[in-house]
Parts: C-alpha cells; sequence; structure tokens
C-alpha cells in the first residue's frame, strides 16, 4: 500500500466513500476521480485514490451525491452568476488551462483586472485555506468569494440567489437535492461538491515512487534528487499534494514600492507580511504564468528565482537562500516538475448543459 495514502485516516473508511463513488456511477480507470467517461466498472472492493493521492474526507454536512455534483458543475460553468453574465467560475479556473486562465491576473466583469494570479483548484480538497492569503478555510467559503467580489463577477448574492431561483431548471434541482430553493448555504455547498472532485493523481512520479523506475527519464530521476535534495524544494511543496498548506514570503514582489502584503492582512501578525499559500505543483506545467503575482512566465524563471535566494527583504523565509545549482541541474528540475508532475489522466472537464 502507497505509504502517502495509508498514513492519512480516512472518513468513514474508504469502503463508504468507494460506495458514494459507485453510486454516481463514475470510473476511475487511471486514476481519475469522478471524470466525465463513465464505465461503470468501480465497485467497492477495487476502489483506491489515484496514485500518490490519499483518501479525503468530505464535510459532515455536505456529502457528495451525484445530483449534487452535477448541479454544482453546471452552476461552476455558468455565467449567470456574474452581474453582466460575462463570467463563471470557469473563466478564471478554466479546465483547458490548468484549471486557471493563463493570465498574469484575472478579468473579471467590465474587463477589470484583479491584483492576483487565478491559482489553480486541482486538489483543492486537499487545501487547508483558500485564496493566496488563506482567508477562507473551506472550499463552501471560498464559492461564494469571487462571485461577490466587485472586481470579479460583482454580484449581490440576494440578487443571484433571485437570478437562480427564477430559473426552472435550477430551481427544480435545488428542490430535489436540498428540499428548498437556492439559499447562500446550499449554493456554496453544490459548487464546493463539485470543485472536490478536480483532482489529479497517478503522474510519472507516483508510479516511480511505488517502484516503477522506467516511469521517469534520466534528467528528471536526477531532478527529483534535487527537489528533495539539494534544491530544498521538498522544504515547502510537501506530502502527497506538494504543499505544506503554509505560507511563505519568497521575496515576489517585495522589491516594489507598492507591494502586496498578503497573509498579514488576514491574521494581522507580522511575520506573515508579504506571505502567501504554497500552491501544488501537481500539474504544475499547465498553470503558467506563476507566483502569486503571475510574474514568471516560465518554470524556468522559477528555478532562477529560487537560486537566487529570492528577493531579500525583512520576512524573507528562513528556508529561501542561495542554492548555487548547475545549468544541468536547473535542467533537471524544471523536466522532474514538468514531466514528473503531469498526469495522463488530467481532469479535462468539459462544460455541461446549462438548465433553462
Amino acid at each position: 500500500m502507497n505509504l502517502l495514502i495509508a498514513s492519512v485516516p480516512c472518513c468513514r473508511g474508504s469502503r463508504w466513500i468507494a460506495g458514494v463513488l459507485l453510486s454516481l456511477g463514475l470510473a476511475i480507470g487511471a486514476g481519475t476521480l469522478f471524470g466525465d467517461d463513465a464505465d461503470g466498472s468501480l465497485t467497492d472492493e477495487n476502489w483506491t485514490p489515484p496514485k500518490g493521492l490519499p483518501v479525503f474526507e468530505f464535510p459532515e454536512d455536505n456529502r457528495p451525491s451525484a445530483d449534487k455534483i452535477a448541479l454544482g458543475k453546471q452552476l461552476y460553468f455558468d455565467k449567470r452568476l456574474s452581474q453582466d453574465m460575462t463570467i463563471s467560475c470557469a473563466s478564471c479556473h478554466d479546465p483547458a488551462k490548468g484549471w486557471s486562465d493563463g493570465e498574469v491576473t484575472s478579468t473579471g466583469v467590465g474587463n477589470q483586472k484583479g491584483g492576483r494570479n487565478s491559482p489553480t483548484i486541482i486538489n483543492s480538497v486537499y487545501n487547508q485555506f483558500h485564496f493566496w492569503d488563506g482567508r477562507a478555510g473551506s472550499l463552501e467559503e471560498q464559492a461564494l468569494g469571487p462571485i461577490q467580489n466587485p472586481i470579479e463577477m460583482n454580484m449581490k448574492l440576494d440578487l443571484a440567489l433571485e437570478r437562480i431561483n427564477k430559473i426552472p431548471g435550477y430551481r427544480e434541482q435545488f428542490e430535489k437535492i436540498f428540499d428548498g430553493p437556492a439559499t447562500e448555504k446550499n449554493l456554496a455547498q453544490a459548487i464546493a461538491a463539485y470543485e472536490r472532485t478536480i483532482v489529479s493523481g497517478d503522474a510519472p512520479y507516483d508510479r516511480y515512487a511505488a517502484g516503477d523506475k522506467d516511469a521517469l527519464s534520466e534528467s528528471a530521476q536526477r531532478g527529483l534528487d534535487l527537489f528533495f535534495g539539494k534544491a530544498v524544494c521538498s522544504a515547502c511543496h510537501s506530502g502527497p499534494n506538494f504543499t505544506d498548506n503554509a505560507f511563505h514570503n519568497i521575496g515576489v514582489g517585495m522589491d516594489k514600492d507598492k507591494y502586496d502584503k498578503g497573509r498579514v492582512v488576514v491574521t494581522g501578525l507580522g511575520g506573515d507580511t508579504g506571505a502567501f499559500k504554497t500552491p501544488t505543483l501537481r500539474e504544475i506545467a499547465r498553470t503558467a504564468p506563476y507566483m502569486h503575482d503571475g510574474s514568471m512566465k516560465t518554470l524556468e524563471e522559477v528555478v532562477e528565482h529560487y537560486d537566487q535566494g529570492g528577493i531579500d527583504n525583512p520576512w524573507l523565509s528562513e528556508d529561501i537562500f542561495p542554492l548555487e545549482l548547475t545549468e544541468q541541474e536547473k535542467k533537471d528540475l524544471v523536466t522532474f516538475m514538468k514531466e514528473g508532475l503531469s498526469s495522463e489522466s488530467y481532469p479535462n472537464h468539459k462544460p455541461p448543459r446549462l438548465p433553462e
């Protein structure tokens, strides 16, 4: 058994989650949870998470169901949740773009530009905090933020609910699933239930770690050794989801006269100045540009930043210091991240038909 999976306790056990998955009629195949191409072969006896990922716990008050996830998916792709009906969750977290948007900073209603890069929501089910500054403690809380943000979807929540409840197809689904119309709580629950299905594992790294020594090229293997060794990437990008779920100041943007203060705005703790959440590195090759401000276009730039020891400032993390990597070591490290952490079972979900 994969030790990373075995080390994480399962809420009610994997057989309970397997039963849920079976009821959804969704097959994992090569490791895709809740994929679009179900083959009906899933059983309690053969279900396992994608290689490298632990079983996760669902909130007690938001257990998944096929109907709830389908509703959440429709809402996720529906631009009618924005004030001018031009922006959906998928606009900034697009499956075709690594569940990000490929932009330096995201564009909201009225072509307004936000101040931060759109983070991927891949494997967000494993996150302890959401948004770059961690201001949301659950996916349910996170789901309502962009809808109300004036430079994202700019929709007052009462108006969003009024609009949704006027759509017969939505009204029928909410009545069936939640025994009533759309509310602030169940709107968030539906979207969050869908977002928990966006999971990526079973990458070449996972197969290599499980004993398949041909899963990684020689360059990627050298990069793996660097990742967990000389380059000390794993000091922050640790665990099965390659994040410590913590916040660090790595110097990005701190050389500007006006810099993003990050986590300190949430906690009020001076040491959190300029600190941002460690993102997952799963599918990292798909989610450029990088960093909270989208200032780095390539992984090569990211590695160079760390090799130089970040940008010095009073709150720089103690884990950031010059690495003195050779040019070949830098290439190998990038190869590992691109090759080793990209999965063939990437969850490239297609937009659903929306209710009328």
